[in-house]
């Protein structure tokens, strides 16, 4: 089921956000750009206020956390996570077409996004198209990922 976010969910979703990037975007990325980009060690106070105020959906199975994404009122995707283990499992879909329904329920246009090269495939599934190309440095590192939008407007 997908549920609003709540405070006590930020380690889990740390967790689900650290061993993605860790497991499953090393198909795309070298492993200092992973480290780079999920550190191992962070500040739990600045993730928690992080994902307060981006306030994201989270999907869970029996009551186990499985993936989390967001949309801002703008229709930014920030964050789009589903745990290693359930990936290809419908999480993804649950959570995009809750993001959509959000979307469309507060008259957003079009729902746009920084998708990295692992999740470029998954967002082109729903609809998403490449508007640019982009290098973006993290922690030294820089990491390829693409500005994909969808036309959510009726």
């Amino acid at each position: 089921s997908i549920r609003p976010y709540q405070k006590d969910d930020a380690t889990k979703l740390r967790d689900i956000f650290y061993h993605t990037i860790r497991n499953i975007n090393t198909r795309d990325y070298s492993e200092q750009q992973v480290k780079a980009w999920a550190t191992d060690t962070y500040d739990e106070t600045d993730w928690a206020k992080r994902m307060l105020a981006r306030n994201p959906f989270v999907a869970t199975i029996n009551d186990e956390v499985v993936g989390y994404a967001d949309v801002q009122n703008d229709g930014y995707i920030d964050h789009f996570f589903c745990h290693a283990q359930y990936q290809g499992k419908g999480i993804g879909k649950m959570l995009m077409n809750k993001l959509i329904g959000v979307g469309k329920a507060k008259n957003i246009s079009k729902l746009y996004s920084h998708a990295s090269i692992t999740a470029k495939p998954f967002f082109e599934h729903f609809g998403f198209s490449v508007t640019k190309q982009q290098q973006v440095e993290i922690r030294g590192q820089v990491l390829t990922n693409f500005v994909m939008e969808k036309d959510i407007g009726d």
